[in-house]
């Protein structure tokens, strides 16, 4: 298999993200894949199951979102970098990278939590063939598990908004919670409600909402029943968006893979390599649910 190779994505506001497209090894190729990260999560973190990818024969694009990572500018503090820029803008751009490197692969989508909402907010994800989603929600406080929802609550929508008001950008990294985020995307977490376009401008809503529902492409929505963030209740939501596409929720346990535990990060762990990613495969590759037994 070839070694992947460093790439820079230029933005339609001009900002630079860095990533990687990973080659597939020699044979037919299957299709591109870009994986989306979670919020504060290194694109680092999915390298491996995108080496997995292009071993079998996917050429695979990682990518930070700006303000994280290989992507963050030199000064956070100040920042106003949202959710939205990263969909709107930095997937978009990735998208288009991925469409120029080959105009005629299928091109496929593995969005993981915030990462699988993304594509709703981009004017070019109606040429996506399909989309893999993992724990994908917006962060609508009342979805969190019940029995986690005070703590998540006073984490992430009391303690976050006070302390980036503070540093003028969340500083998760010092504080163990993730990487750190600018400003905009804590604060849009911290006070997201329970419909994802009131954080647009009243005059954006409509089309927030007519892009979303111009993607037609079919969705496989994994969850997990330890998942306190991404819980049933938060994919169903975000998945109500897509009304134009054809989506398939799933709900899978740890015991599934034999495992104590997985939560909302532990699926892209090279762990899971000979079941949960070699499963994904047939979704990716051939459109099959590989879990059918296990449908919402």
């Amino acid at each position: 298999m070839s070694e992947p190779r460093a790439i820079e994505v230029v933005c339609a506001d001009g900002v630079v993200l860095r990533g990687h497209i990973w080659p597939h090894a020699r044979g037919d190729k299957a299709g591109t894949v870009i994986v989306n990260p979670a919020t504060g999560v290194l694109a680092s973190y999915y390298h491996r199951y995108a080496m997995f990818l292009a071993g079998r024969g996917f050429d695979v694009v990682t990518y930070d979102y700006r303000g994280i990572g290989a992507s963050r500018m030199t000064r956070l503090r100040g920042c106003g970098h949202r959710w939205r820029d990263w969909g709107e803008r930095d997937f978009e751009a990735v998208l288009r990278l991925a469409r120029r490197l080959d105009p005629g692969a299928p091109l496929m989508v593995v969005g993981h939590s915030i990462g699988g909402a993304l594509p709703g907010l981009a004017e070019s994800a109606t040429g996506i063939t399909r989309m893999l989603t993992v724990g994908a929600q917006y962060a609508y406080w009342r979805d969190y598990a019940a029995a986690h929802r005070p703590r998540l609550f006073l984490k992430w929508h009391v303690a976050m908004p006070v302390i980036t008001a503070l540093c003028g950008y969340f500083p998760g990294k010092r504080l163990g919670w993730l990487e750190d985020l600018p400003k905009g995307v804590a604060n849009e977490w911290s006070f997201r409600g329970a419909r994802i376009e009131l954080s647009h401008p009243e005059a954006e809503r409509g089309d927030v909402l007519r892009r979303f529902a111009s993607i037609s492409a079919p969705i496989l929505a994994v969850g997990l029943t330890d998942d306190e963030i991404g819980t049933p209740q938060a994919i169903r939501r975000a998945l109500g968006y897509y009304t134009g596409a054809k989506p398939t929720q799933l709900l899978l346990s740890p015991g599934d893979f034999d495992r104590p535990a997985i939560g909302h990060f532990g699926l892209f762990h090279s762990r899971h390599a000979p079941d949960f990613w070699l499963d994904t495969l047939l979704w990716l590759r051939d459109g099959i649910n590989p879990w059918p037994g296990k449908v919402l």
